[in-house]
């Protein structure tokens, strides 16, 4: 069965840096689309990076602080977080999809950043 499996969420100051990881099962990360996401209490989920293949792309508010690697050999996908704000506050979940514009079809269960100011 497929598993998605985040980790590295925590409690730090703003101006900190955070790497968040997703471990997977079940499929390879190297065949798949894998996207990070992100949901704060009582907002709709926002869409934070993801990669596929050789490429990267991100949402506009993490843009050029946040940055999606993927290590195949580990079949894990992390999301490096700087220069956090507060507003990065969120429930940050890592999902997969295998068509280019399809549906996620796994997700994980989230891990919880908070960025205190």
């Amino acid at each position: 069965q497929v598993q998605l499996v985040e980790s590295g969420g925590g409690l730090v100051q703003a101006g900190d840096s955070l790497r968040l990881s997703c471990k997977a099962s079940g499929l390879t990360v190297s065949n798949y689309g894998m996207a990070w996401f992100r949901q704060a209490p009582g907002t709709v989920r926002e869409f934070v990076g993801t990669i596929r293949d050789s490429t990267t792309r991100y949402g506009d508010s993490v843009r050029g602080r946040f940055t999606i690697s993927r290590d195949n050999v580990r079949n894990t996908v992390y999301l490096q977080m700087n220069s956090l704000k507060s507003e990065d506050t969120a429930v940050y979940y890592c999902a997969a999809r295998r068509s280019f514009g399809g549906v996620y079809d796994y997700w994980g269960q989230g891990t919880q950043v908070t960025v205190s100011s």
